[in-house]
């Protein structure tokens, strides 16, 4: 029987208040994140994790002290491996990039379990040099230390699956749908912020968050809804991306509106779903005198993204050792940055 590992990648939180600290040490450890020579950013990573922990552990508190990212990785993780079992022998693993369990400790894992062949397969629908290419790169790291050999494919990117877009959109008709009757409101397609400078070295990412909102928006009962895209959890003086969500709720409440807000870029609920969307955007609405503000949950493992992640497995498994992509992805020649175009021969 043919064993098969499939690999879920996500950022990963601090399973308490004391792993805070070390949690964001390791974040702005990553090269991908912090672009400096690797002594200053040490430094720089211990300096912003000894200033933010404060802050970040209120933030976690809020929400029982803890990320809840890896107990809903591992329920998708779960979900996914009872959708595959028709292939064999296939047991799921999840790897998390800034905190437990780790990439290198899941690759560890997967090579004790001996598979004939691996996917990985990461937990972010849009592709991006600070999310899916640093955990692919600590992949490839951790494997060859644990020795694992068996051929490997990639999923790199889903921005426009049919299937993961029709997903978020059924879960936002469910929740628009308790919009007052007659009365307008503004669809808000929120996702992760990034940095400008980021964004110029070739990164696609908000072109792919711009056409995961437009493949959604075509599969809601109302197509046409007024909607905006807009990015969230800027953190530090760099210049990001725009417009951001927060902007977005006060012309909103100038205008009127009441708000849905759809977090396009997020599969599982987290802090800044948790805390940031739920608690502090809705209190701003309420200060900018929004009518009506509802939130779109997570995918998490509502049945069409378990689907729609199969399917990407199933696609992946058909083009043995290559870095594949969701229908209708356009890369390498949009994206510089693009693992395809260096698996490319």
């Amino acid at each position: 029987m043919t064993a098969t590992a499939v690999v879920l990648f996500n950022l990963g939180g601090p399973d308490s208040p004391a792993a805070v600290r070390p949690f964001l040490r390791n974040l702005f450890s990553d090269p991908a994140i912090v672009a400096v020579p690797r002594p200053v950013r040490w430094c720089l990573a211990r300096l912003i994790a000894a200033r933010r922990a404060a802050t970040a552990r209120d933030i976690y508190r809020r929400i029982g002290g803890a990320s809840p990212l890896p107990a809903e990785t591992q329920k998708q993780a779960d979900a996914l491996e009872s959708r595959l079992r028709d292939l064999g022998s296939v047991r799921s693993f999840v790897a998390m990039r800034y905190w437990k369990p780790f990439v290198e400790d899941a690759a560890r894992r997967v090579a004790a379990f001996g598979p004939d062949r691996v996917v990985l397969l990461p937990l972010y629908p849009q592709f991006s040099t600070t999310t899916t290419a640093s955990s692919l790169a600590a992949w490839r790291r951790g494997a060859e230390a644990a020795g694992l050999r068996a051929p490997v494919s990639t999923v790199c990117c889903y921005p426009v699956d049919p299937g993961f877009a029709a997903a978020h959109a059924a879960a936002i008709d469910e929740t628009a749908a308790a919009a007052p009757a007659g009365a307008p409101w503004r669809l808000l397609f929120s996702a992760h912020g990034l940095p400008k400078r980021i964004v110029a070295r070739g990164d696609p990412y908000p072109r792919q968050v711009e056409r995961t909102a437009a493949a959604v928006a075509a599969r809601l009962r109302n197509p046409d809804v007024d909607r905006r895209v807009c990015y969230q959890s800027r953190v530090g003086p760099l210049e990001w991306i725009g417009p951001s969500t927060d902007d977005e709720i006060r012309r909103a409440g100038a205008e009127g509106l009441g708000v849905v807000v759809a977090p396009i870029s997020f599969v599982s609920e987290h802090s800044e779903t948790l805390v940031e969307l739920d608690i502090e955007y809705r209190a701003l609405a309420e200060r900018c005198g929004v009518p009506f503000f509802a939130r779109v949950p997570a995918l998490g493992v509502r049945e069409g993204f378990i689907d729609a992640l199969a399917g990407l497995v199933r696609a992946a498994l058909r083009a043995p050792g290559a870095v594949v992509a969701g229908a209708g992805v356009s890369c390498p020649e949009d994206c510089r940055a693009c693992p395809r175009r260096s698996a490319a021969p």
